[in-house]
This record gives C-alpha cells, structure tokens and sequence, in this order.
C-alpha cells in the first residue's frame, strides 16, 4: 500500500463497458470544489471503448486520473476491482463510486470538513437522492441517507441504508476493514458490515452529496429473479452469514427490533431455499434465524418449519410453500417502517427500490 498523502481524497471507480457513464461518474469527481483529489479508474477487462475512454481522461488530466486495467473478474462483483483502486490509493481519504452514479460537487469539501471537526468518527455520509437518467428526482432522501445515524449497526440488519457513493472513508479505516470481497452480489453490505464490527462512529453532514441513478443499462440486479436463482440464494446465504457475525461482533443489544427483522429476513430465504432445492443453505439458514430470533413467538414458526423440514425433507417442504407463496411471512411489524422498501422517503416514485438495488425481501 502507498503512503498516505494528507489532505488527498482518492475515488476508486470500478467500470465494466461503460464508457459514456464513466465520463460523467470521473467529471463529477474533477467537478469538487475541494482538492487535491485524484480518481483510480479500475477497468474488470471491458471489451469495448471503455479503455480508450479511460486513457483519454488519464492523458487529459495527468496527475490526477489513473487507469488500471485487469483482467476480467468472472464470476466477481465489483469488490475485486474496488480492491485493485484501494490497494493503490494514496489519500487521506477514500471515496468509493460506481461508474453509473454522480457525485455533488461540494460532496468532499463537506465531508472533509465534518470529518475534520469530528475526530472521533471515521465516516462521513450526507443525503443521495434517486434520479432517473434524465436527473429527474425519483426519491429525495434515498434509503435512509437524511437522517442521523451514529452506528451502523444495529440498522445493517434491516437493509444496506446508504448507496456505494454516499459515504467518504478515512484511509486509516478502510486499511482496517481490510480487502474487499469477491461476492457477486451486496459485496458493499459485507464491507460495511466489517466496519460496523470495529464499532466505528459515522456522521452526517447534512447536505446532498450524491445521486444514485436510476437507468435502463445492464446493472448486476437486472433482469433477475434471485428469489429462484441458486447462485444468487447461495450469495444471500454468504450476506446473511457475514451480517450476522459481525452483528455479533459489534455486540447488538438482546432487546434490538432490528434482530426480529434480521431472523425473519433468514426464515424467508430459509423458504426459498427450499424451492430451489438447496438443502444446506436452508438449515444453515433456519440456524441462524434461531440464532437472532428475539420472540418466542419467531421460535415457534422456526421450529415448525424445521420439523416439517425433516418429516418431509427440504425438497418435499419447499413444495409445499411453492404451492403456498401467499402464507410467506413479512418483516416484523416494530422494524418494517425503518426499511427504506416501505419507507415514505420513496412514496414519491411508481418505481419500487427492489427493482433499483440488490435489496431484500421477506
């Protein structure tokens, strides 16, 4: 890793065949009215003018811009190319950012200076709103970016309430939190979910620092039906794992609502994995909806649903619940209105975040 250059903010941008969305993502960058700032363009092997594109800027703005091109990644999210930037940044501070998403211009001069007089907190976040490709506003705040959070957890456990590009690091923690990982999907809840488990403090400046862009090109949640789609079940069951342990990690109290939630997120995709047929992962996963269950009355749907699972088999009981979709429980009444996939915050759009974000449903 190379020394840290004080004051310098780096912007890692993973990109895969994107050449006019990474114009514009690298433009929001050299838009900050704060420097110095320097932008690690880390190229998953596209295969069309997205590297031309790339050294263009590189050569436009020596110094500043920097292109990484590496093999594709199959079979990897963007967590290995976020890694590549990471392993190469030099600033202070650490600004992950999609390369189909936009930054606001004052997004580093107000979270540097909220990080400046807040010693004590490793990340900043501001509000990011959802826009469409045109920069109409779907959702002003987006997911649960408006309001004040100090902890990551407990509210991890119920959705991933910020966007890639909303929070801004200190390099010292992202050094902490370690490498990224190579899960095809929610790659950016498992690392959040590492640094909620250093128990870091996180703030809010309080303005709009981003937008999360709603468009029609291929995102790695499109066209999917994950809940049938056994790679994509077993990723879940890799998330859930990790936002369980390190919950555990960064000692959530007994009494957290957010736990129900979380045992009955596991149940729900204990379900599905019985519909696809996947065996372990439904009773690894009936195991940890146990684990975090925080009623008894939870218990007892969880066991039932164990027993007909070893009466019957998993296969035979995910039938059942195939031909029994409408019986499939909700989240928990005391934690769904903090979901941002029911909250008001996104009452203003006919688009539902689940067709937006890699989001979750139970």
């Amino acid at each position: 890793m190379p020394e840290i250059v004080p004051q310098l903010v780096s912007a890692v941008i993973p990109v895969f065949n994107r050449p006019e969305m990474l114009q514009r993502a690298v433009q929001s960058v050299l838009n900050q009215t704060y420097q110095p700032v320097e932008v690690l363009i880390a190229d998953d092997g596209s295969t069309d003018e997205t590297p031309q594109v790339a050294r263009s800027l590189e050569r436009d703005h020596p110094g500043v811009v920097f292109y990484h091109p590496s093999p594709h990644a199959a079979g990897c999210g963007p967590g290995p190319m976020r890694e590549l930037g990471r392993q190469r940044a030099r600033g202070e501070f650490v600004q992950y950012l999609d390369s189909d998403d936009l930054l606001m211009p004052n997004k580093f001069t107000d979270q540097v200076n909220t990080l400046r007089h807040h010693p004590e907190c490793d990340i900043a976040y501001g509000i990011t709103r959802l826009v469409d490709e045109a920069g109409s506003v779907l959702a002003d705040p987006f997911k649960w970016t408006g309001r004040d959070i100090t902890r990551l957890y407990p509210g991890l456990l119920v959705d991933r309430w910020w966007c890639t590009h909303t929070p801004l690091y200190r390099r010292t923690l992202t050094d902490r939190i370690g490498p990224w990982s190579d899960l095809r999907w929610s790659q950016d809840w498992e690392y959040d979910a590492r640094a909620g488990a250093l128990g870091v403090s996180v703030v809010s400046c309080h303005s709009h620092v981003s937008d999360h862009v709603h468009h029609s090109g291929v995102r790695q949640t499109s066209n999917a039906d994950w809940q049938r789609d056994p790679a994509r079940l077993r990723n879940r069951v890799q998330l859930l794992h990790a936002l369980w342990h390190n919950a555990v990690v960064a000692q959530i109290a007994n009494t957290a609502p957010e736990r129900q939630h979380f045992s009955r997120w596991c149940f729900a995709i204990a379900r599905q994995c019985a519909v696809a047929g996947l065996c372990q992962e439904t009773y690894q996963l009936i195991d940890l909806a146990r684990q975090a269950a925080a009623d008894s009355t939870a218990l007892k749907g969880i066991t039932l649903f164990e027993n007909l699972a070893r009466c019957l088999g998993v296969t035979g009981t995910g039938h059942i619940f195939r031909i029994l979709e409408q019986l499939r429980r909700q989240p928990g009444s005391l934690t769904l209105p903090q979901s941002f996939t029911r909250s008001a915050e996104t009452s203003n759009t006919t688009t539902t975040t689940h067709e937006l974000s890699d989001s979750h449903s139970s």
